[in-house]
C-alpha cells in the first residue's frame, strides 16, 4: 500500500484533555467517573457509545496517515466521518507505505501530530503488535477469526485480490493480459515493453509485496515460497517489460504504466475514473495467481487522540463504513455477516470483479519468511 519535542499536558479537572495532550493522560468525565481512553478496550468499557462520541468530539481531531482519497474510497469515508461528528482529520503522508506508518508511530510518539490510527498491510501488522492498543469494535463478532488479532491489537478492514489492469489501446496489437503467464509470452514482449508496473517497492509497500506473492503462486511458488515471484519480476525486467515506476492513476493517465499489477479495488477505481477521460482500462483477476489479503486497522498505543481513534474504528466497522469501502471497489471484512443480514449495498456489490477459485491466507511465520526473502533478494533479482 502507498503510505510515511514531546508535549507536556496539564490534566483538566472536569473535561477531556485538549488534542495537544499526550495519549497517556487523555481522560473524560463519564457518569462522574474519569475514563482513560488510551486503555479502553471497547466502547462499553468506556461507558458506551455516547460517552465515546462525547470524548472524541471534545478531542476534536483525528490523525490518520497514508490514506490517499482514491484508495478504497477513503476520501468519502473521511468526509462522512467529519460531517457526522465534526472532528477534523489530518491525513499525513497520503502517498506513503505501510512501512512509513510504522516508522511514524515509533519516531513521532509523544507529538500531538503523531498517528492515532493506522491502516497497514497484514505483513506490517503482525510483527508490530507491541505498538498497538487493544480495542474491540462493537461489531467484533462479524470479523472472521482468522482476520483479527485475538487481543484486538489489529483487525482486517477491507481486502481484495491482486489483479492485472491494462490500457488496451497502449498494448495493441497484443491483447490485455489476464494471467501472469501471458505477461511472459514472448509473442507479446515488444508490445508490453516498459509497461508492467507494481504499486511501489515490495520491500516496503504491501500492495507491491502482494503482487510478487501472486506471481509466485502463478509460477510454482506457494505461501511457503515467494522466491518464484521475485524471479518472475526479474525475468520481466530482463525482458524489458518491467517498469520500476510505482503505478498510480496519474501514471496510468500519463501512459507511464499501462499494465498494472495491483489490488482489484485500486485498478477498478482507476478504470472508473479514467473512463470519463476517454481511457479504456480493463481489470482481470488472474486465475493462475489468485492471491487475496486484507489491510488491517490498528490504534496506536501512543495515540494523541485516543477517543477519536476508537470512534473512527467504530465508524469504519459499522454498516455505513463497511459499505463505504465497497463503494471504492474493496471487499469489506464483514462482507459475509452483512450479506446474511441484508445490509450490503446491492449496487456496489455488483461492481466487484468476478473471482473463480478459493484462496488461503498466509500465517505470521509465512509472512515473515516471505518478507525476509523479498527484502534480501529483490534488488539483486532486478539488477
Amino acid at each position: 500500500m502507498h503510505r510515511i519535542a514531546k508535549l507536556a499536558c496539564a490534566a483538566a479537572a472536569v473535561t477531556l484533555a485538549a488534542s495537544a495532550c499526550s495519549s497517556n493522560s487523555s481522560t473524560s468525565s463519564s457518569s462522574g467517573s474519569s475514563v482513560n481512553w488510551s486503555t479502553v478496550t471497547s466502547a462499553s468499557a468506556g461507558g458506551g457509545m455516547s460517552a465515546l462520541i462525547a470524548a472524541a468530539k471534545a478531542e476534536g481531531t483525528l490523525n490518520v496517515i497514508t490514506l490517499p482519497p482514491t484508495w478504497a474510497n477513503y476520501g468519502t469515508l473521511m468526509a462522512e466521518f467529519k460531517a457526522k461528528y465534526g472532528i477534523t482529520i489530518n491525513d499525513a503522508n497520503p502517498n506513503g507505505s505501510s512501512g512509513d506508518e510504522i516508522n511514524a508511530v515509533e519516531h513521532d510518539k509523544g507529538l500531538s501530530s503523531a498517528p492515532d490510527v493506522l491502516d497497514v498491510g497484514n505483513s506490517h501488522a503482525l510483527p508490530n503488535t507491541n505498538l498497538f492498543a487493544d480495542y474491540e469494535v462493537s461489531t467484533w463478532a462479524n470479523i472472521p477469526a482468522g482476520l483479527k488479532n485475538a487481543n484486538g491489537s489489529w483487525y482486517g478492514d477491507y481486502g481484495g485480490y491482486i489483479s492485472i489492469g491494462c490500457v488496451a489501446a497502449k498494448v495493441a496489437p497484443a491483447p490485455c493480459p489476464t494471467t501472469f503467464a501471458e505477461l511472459l509470452d514472448s509473442s507479446y514482449t515488444a508490445d508490453y515493453k516498459g509497461k508492467v508496473a507494481l504499486d511501489g517497492d515490495p520491500t516496503s509497500a504491501n500492495a507491491a509485496f502482494s503482487g510478487v506473492w501472486a506471481a509466485a503462486l502463478a509460477n510454482g511458488g506457494s505461501l511457503d515460497n515467494i522466491q518464484p515471484g521475485i524471479s518472475y519480476f526479474g525475468k520481466l525486467k530482463s525482458d524489458g517489460e518491467f517498469n520500476a515506476t510505482g503505478d498510480t492513476e496519474s501514471t496510468i493517465e500519463a501512459g507511464s504504466t499501462d499494465i498494472t499489477v495491483d489490488w482489484e479495488y485500486l485498478n477498478s477505481q482507476y478504470a472508473s475514473d479514467l473512463k470519463s477521460k476517454g481511457i479504456d482500462m480493463t481489470v482481470a483477476i488472474p486465475t493462475d495467481g489468485l492471491y487475496s489479503a486484507y489491510y488491517d486497522q490498528a490504534i496506536s498505543k501512543y495515540a494523541p487522540h485516543p477517543a477519536a481513534a476508537r470512534l473512527w474504528e467504530e465508524f469504519l466497522y459499522s454498516a455505513e463504513g463497511q459499505n463505504g469501502f465497497m463503494g471504492g471497489y474493496a471487499r469489506p471484512v464483514e462482507f459475509a455477516a452483512m450479506q446474511s443480514a441484508g445490509t450490503l449495498d446491492a449496487a456496489d456489490e455488483k461492481l466487484l470483479p468476478t473471482v473463480s477459485g478459493s484462496v488461503s491466507y498466509p500465517t505470521a511465520a509465512q509472512l515473515t519468511t516471505a518478507q525476509n526473502a523479498v527484502t534480501s533478494g529483490w534488488a539483486s533479482a532486478l539488477g
